[in-house]
């Protein structure tokens, strides 16, 4: 069964055909801007299996860990829905609440840790990481 989701006005949808890697909890300074304020969970995948209706903006910038970062979002409603590395082309990053089922798979981690402002919301029960984590497998 695929895994789907889109954006808020239903005019990018996508589907992957294989399962989540891990996901993560960021407070990275980007972050804090693409989640309003607050930080984003994201959701790894193989970039193989993605299928993608629709076609959303890309905006590049180079992140905090000095990977350059492809950022997709709904030019329509603006809804942020993947995040690439140029390093690492096999991965996508999903933000999870884009996700039709986002129960499908929890962070294991919070990284960035050391950028969150004092009032973050961060789980205890996770481990922690101050800045990038190592990258999925």
């Amino acid at each position: 069964m695929p895994i789907t989701g889109g954006c808020l006005c239903r005019a990018i949808r996508y589907e992957f055909s294989a399962a989540p890697i891990l996901a993560r909890a960021c407070w990275c300074r980007v972050c804090q801007y693409i989640g309003a304020g607050s930080g984003t969970v994201n959701v790894c995948f193989p970039s193989a299996a993605l299928t993608l209706h629709g076609q959303p903006s890309v905006y590049k910038n180079v992140a905090d860990s000095g990977n350059a970062m492809q950022r997709h979002f709904c030019p329509g409603c603006g809804t942020p829905l993947f995040t690439a590395a140029d390093i690492r082309p096999h991965q996508v990053f999903v933000r999870a609440g884009t996700l039709d089922d986002p129960e499908i798979c929890r962070p294991v981690s919070t990284i960035w840790t050391s950028q969150a402002p004092s009032w973050a919301c961060i789980d205890d029960r996770l481990p922690r990481s101050e800045q990038q984590a190592a990258p999925p497998a």
